[in-house]
């Protein structure tokens, strides 16, 4: 994971420059510190990995970052089951 928010940093730090968006600006929009920024730019471990999805959203490129699950790993099929038994015990797996 901490090369991922290396990786998720430099990112970060690359798109907020190359898109002319300020420091001060991108702070503002996630409601964080400058101190804060500067530790997600270094790819800090430190800083909540929620805040680094966020920026990558706002700068547009969260779906290169974070690519959409397979639907097979989250998608339920129970088969008409219940996943739990009824009250009388009689409907298990």
């Amino acid at each position: 994971m901490a090369e991922r928010l290396k990786i998720w940093g430099k990112c970060i730090r690359k798109q907020r420059v190359s898109q002319n968006i300020t420091a001060q600006d991108l702070c503002e929009r996630l409601d964080i510190s400058r101190p804060t920024l500067v530790r997600m730019e270094h790819g800090e471990g430190n800083v909540n990995a929620a805040l680094y999805l966020a920026a990558l959203n706002i700068l547009g490129v969260l779906a290169f970052a974070v690519p959409e699950l397979d639907i097979t790993l989250w998608q339920m099929d129970h088969g008409g089951k219940r996943a739990r038994p009824d009250v009388d015990g009689s409907d298990y797996f």
